[in-house]
C-alpha cells in the first residue's frame, strides 16, 4: 500500500497542474473577493437648486457610509444612468425627489429607502422648528439638528450570538466558499484515477501481486484525502501568515476541523465513480454536482439570506454545509470543538455511507 501511495506522489509531484492550478484559483478569487476593497457603491445625485443641496437633505445623504453620492448636472446623471454607468440616479426636488432608473432591482429599492428617510428627516426638522416657533421658543434649524443628533436616551441592541461573537465578514465567507468549492474538483481528479486505472488494466495486474485490494481502495482514498486536505492548509496558511487574516485566533483548530468536510468530499467523489462508466462521464457530473452543492451548502452567498424552504431543507443533505458552519463557527463565532460536534459527526456519517455506496457500486459493475 506504501508503495501505491509513493507511486502516486511522485507523480503528482511530475504533473502538478490540477493541485496548482485549482490552488491558485482558490487564491485568486478569495482575495479579489474576500479582500478587495469595494468601497461605497457610487450614485449619481442632481438637485434642483443649491437650498436643497445644502439642506439636511443633502447633508444626510453625503454622510451615507453604504452610498457615495456625487452631485452632478441633470444632463450628467442623465447621461450616466443611460450608458450603464449607473443603476440609478436621484433628482433632488422641493416638494420630493425622482429617481432615473437605468436597470429595475432591488437595489433602486434600497436607494429609494435611503432619500425617502433623508427627505422625512428634513421634514422633521421643520415641523419641530414651526412647532417651537409657534409657542414663541426661539429655536433655529441647526439648533433641532443637534437635538435630534443628541437624543435625551439611547437604545442598546443585543442579538442572540456566541458570546464574543464577530460580525459576518466578506473576507472570511469568500475565503472559505471558494477553497472548499475548489477542492471538490482537485479530490474529483484524483478520485476518477480509480476509474482510469482500472480500464487500463492496471488494477488487474495489481490483483495478482501481493496488494490486496482493500489496500489499493484505502491507498487511493488516502492519496485524494491528503492532497485535498494539503491544498486546502496550503490556502489557509497563505491568507494566515502571509496576508494576515486572523481566524480569530484559531488556526490550528481551523485546520483540524476541516478533515471531516475533506473525509466526506473524497467519499462523495467516489460515489460519483461508481455511478459513472467513463471519464467523460465523471467530468461533466463532477461539474454539475460542484456549483449545485456549493450553491445549495451556501458557498456562494449566506444561507441566511435564503427565504426558500425547500433550498434550505435541501442544504441539510449536502456536505458543504456542514463545512461551511464548522469554518465560520470556528474562525467567525470562535466556537469550540464541543460546539461543532454536531456537523462533525454529520459529516463522518455522510462520508461513510457515501463510500460505502460507491465502493459497493463499483466493485457490483466490476468497473
Amino acid at each position: 500500500m506504501m508503495g501505491i501511495l509513493g507511486a502516486k506522489f511522485k507523480l503528482i509531484i511530475r504533473q502538478p497542474g490540477i493541485f496548482l492550478s485549482m490552488t491558485a484559483m482558490t487564491l485568486i478569487f478569495a482575495f479579489v473577493l474576500g479582500l478587495g476593497d469595494p468601497g461605497s457603491i457610487s450614485i449619481p445625485i442632481y438637485a434642483e437648486n443649491d437650498t436643497i443641496r445644502h439642506s439636511s437633505i443633502g447633508e444626510t445623504l453625503d454622510a451615507s457610509d453604504t452610498y457615495t453620492f456625487n452631485w452632478m448636472t441633470k444632463e450628467e446623471v442623465k447621461r450616466s444612468v443611460a450608458d450603464g454607468k449607473a443603476e440609478v440616479g436621484v433628482e433632488l426636488l422641493p416638494d420630493g425627489f425622482r429617481l432615473h432608473v437605468g436597470v429595475e432591482s432591488g437595489f433602486v429599492d434600497l436607494i429609494e429607502q435611503v432619500v425617502e428617510e433623508a427627505y422625512m428627516t428634513h421634514e422633521q426638522i421643520a415641523r419641530l422648528t414651526e412647532a417651537a416657533s409657534t409657542k414663541g421658543v426661539d429655536v433655529s434649524t441647526h439648533d433641532v439638528e443637534i437635538a435630534i443628533a443628541q437624543p435625551p436616551f439611547h437604545v442598546n441592541k443585543q442579538n442572540f450570538q456566541l458570546d464574543d461573537a464577530q460580525p459576518y465578514t466578506q473576507t472570511y465567507h469568500a475565503l472559505f466558499g471558494f477553497t472548499l468549492f475548489f477542492v471538490i474538483y482537485t479530490i474529483g481528479t484524483l478520485v476518477l484515477q480509480i476509474l482510469t486505472e482500472k480500464d487500463m488494466g492496471i488494477w488487474d495486474r495489481l490483483i495478482l501481486s501481493p496488494v490486496k485490494k482493500w489496500q489499493m481502495y484505502v491507498s487511493n482514498f488516502l492519496f485524494s484525502f491528503l492532497i485535498g486536505y494539503i491544498q486546502i492548509i496550503l490556502v489557509f496558511s497563505i491568507f494566515r501568515f502571509v496576508i494576515g487574516v486572523e481566524f480569530n485566533g484559531q488556526f490550528g483548530l481551523a485546520t483540524i476541523l476541516i478533515l471531516p468536510y475533506v473525509f466526506a468530499i473524497v467519499a462523495l467523489c467516489i460515489l460519483l465513480t461508481g455511478l459513472v462508466k467513463t471519464a467523460q462521464q465523471f467530468h461533466a457530473v463532477i461539474s454539475i454536482v460542484a456549483v449545485s452543492i456549493a450553491m445549495i451548502g451556501g458557498l456562494y452567498w449566506p444561507l441566511d439570506i435564503v427565504e426558500s424552504e425547500v433550498m434550505l431543507m435541501l442544504a441539510k443533505f449536502v456536505p458543504t454545509t456542514y463545512g461551511a458552519e464548522i469554518m465560520r463557527g470556528v474562525a467567525v463565532y470562535g466556537a469550540s470543538f464541543d460546539d461543532l460536534l454536531q456537523p462533525i459527526g454529520i459529516l463522518l456519517l455522510m462520508g461513510v455511507f457515501m463510500a460505502g455506496i460507491g465502493i459497493h457500486l463499483m466493485e457490483k459493475r466490476h468497473i
